[in-house]
């Protein structure tokens, strides 16, 4: 059985020729190999370590399972879909709302294990019925108003939790990331985020010494007298050592929460397995039910520990586009590095350390682009706003989601935030369109003009 760990030499083994690329099933030399292997993971740093922070969750353990996941993706895949699977931050908002409701670590690992089991599920249906299902079900009026409520849910959490830590420290961050990210090339610009932090850590270390404690809230909310850099305990943490586990717990509140993430990952997937296949040259369309149901075993096997959930990393596959190598073997090389990493205490108590503040600057720029994404779908689909039919249900889904509208079931039970806005755009839409007249009824598709090649591969 071919599982896709079998390289090629490519050329001389150091350096592509010019315009020349280095397929999936070929390879540099190790040493070279293991270089691009290094640099995929500096670029999936800067949001898989911040994300597990933002959801209570040991980032230890989610760079460990990143590398987990990732073979698991490239042994279903084939070797076929060169991608990294990083943490996922679609998950935040989640985990944001789950903990305000008083659940624990584990009972957010468990809602997402479930949300994974659901991707699985999805995956499998994909391939067995083609991507026409993901239309019917999800058009682009749906996935974007979804993708947009997850994404600005999040704004009282920078505004009352991280930002309030250190005003100043926020600011300057959110411009220095902002400036990075707009005025940087190539892969710099693909580890804004990363430098963002790095700076956020070096600004925050000279305030310390510059100005002592500040007085303000700290990360448990209470007002005190506190350095913004607290390096404590990267001196006790030891060098090796495996990071902490937890089994998942499940409550259906929590459930109802994360299950709308189901509808961004899927967009997100399609979306990356499109890309790979435009850069490498090669027809993904029979791989995209695969790469779905291999994010969604992924994310099983992580939160199973008491990690977060997985997904694509569009960062590598910008890496990919930078360097036009698009070797496997490089992601091979990836997970390794990922997995030493997890096993390596002091490496996670130094993220841990991250300062309230620059989190806050930089949750401002990366919330706000997450909820943009869902106006970029709406932009490559075309969609019609002026459409009631696409208006109506969106709007009030969005306003539902952001402002965290609340509807009380039954006395123990009830529906609020995303899970209540995204069931609202969705039933919204679907019953709307049922009573619609014909002229209103247009529909593109969820994925771009490519997206038939899918639909053709089935047929």
């Amino acid at each position: 059985m071919d599982l896709g760990v079998r390289w090629k030499l490519h050329g001389d083994r150091r350096t592509p020729a010019p315009g020349a690329v280095v397929r999936p099933d070929e390879r540099l030399s190790w040493p070279r190999t293991a270089g691009l292997g290094a640099q995929h993971v500096v670029a999936m740093f800067g949001a898989s370590f911040v994300a597990p922070v933002l959801m209570g969750l040991d980032p230890n353990l989610a760079i460990m399972m990143s590398g987990v996941a990732t073979v698991v993706f490239l042994l279903a895949t084939r070797g076929r879909v060169p991608s990294y699977l990083g943490c996922s931050l679609s998950f935040v908002g989640v985990a944001a709302v789950i903990r305000a409701q008083g659940g624990s670590s584990a009972t957010v690992t468990g809602a997402v294990f479930v949300v994974g089991g659901a991707l699985f599920l999805v995956g499998l249906a994909v391939r067995r019925f083609g991507a026409r299902i993901i239309h019917a079900a999800m058009p682009p009026i749906v996935t974007g108003a979804v993708v947009m409520l997850i994404g600005f849910n999040l704004a009282p959490v920078t505004a009352s939790t991280y930002w309030p830590q250190d005003q100043w420290t926020a600011l300057l961050v959110m411009l220095f990331t902002g400036l990075a990210v707009v005025c940087l090339r190539g892969f710099w610009s693909r580890i804004a985020i990363f430098l963002g932090l790095v700076f956020g850590y070096g600004i925050s270390w000279i305030f310390d010494l510059a100005f002592g404690k500040i007085h303000s809230v700290d990360a448990s909310g209470k007002l005190t007298d506190h350095w913004r850099l607290d390096l404590s305990g990267v001196g006790k943490a030891d060098w090796i050592g495996l990071p902490t586990l937890h089994a998942p717990s499940f409550e259906w509140s929590a459930i109802l929460v994360a299950l709308p993430v189901v509808i961004a990952l899927v967009a997100e997937n399609a979306g990356h397995v499109k890309a790979v296949g435009e850069m490498t040259g090669e027809r993904l369309d029979d791989k995209l039910g695969t790469a779905i149901a291999a994010d969604g075993v992924g994310s099983m096997l992580s939160t199973a520990v008491g990690g977060p959930p997985n997904t694509t990393y569009s960062e590598n596959i910008g890496v990919m586009a930078a360097t036009r190598v698009y070797s496997t073997a490089a992601y091979w090389a990836a997970a390794g590095f990922a997995l030493l990493f997890g096993v390596c205490p002091k490496f996670g108590a130094v993220v841990a350390a991250i300062p309230g503040g620059v989190l806050g600057g930089i949750t401002v720029i990366l919330y706000g682009m997450i909820g943009l994404l869902g106006a970029q779908i709406w932009i490559n689909a075309k969609v019609d706003l002026r459409n009631p039919l696409n208006l109506v249900p969106a709007a009030a889904g969005i306003i539902v989601g952001v402002g965290n509208v609340s509807m009380k079931i039954t006395d123990t039970f009830s529906l609020s935030g995303i899970a209540l806005g995204t069931l609202v755009v969705i039933t919204g839409y679907h019953a709307l369109r049922t009573f619609a007249p014909a002229h209103l009824k247009t529909q593109h598709p969820l994925l771009d003009e490519g997206t038939s090649s899918y639909d053709d591969a089935k047929s």
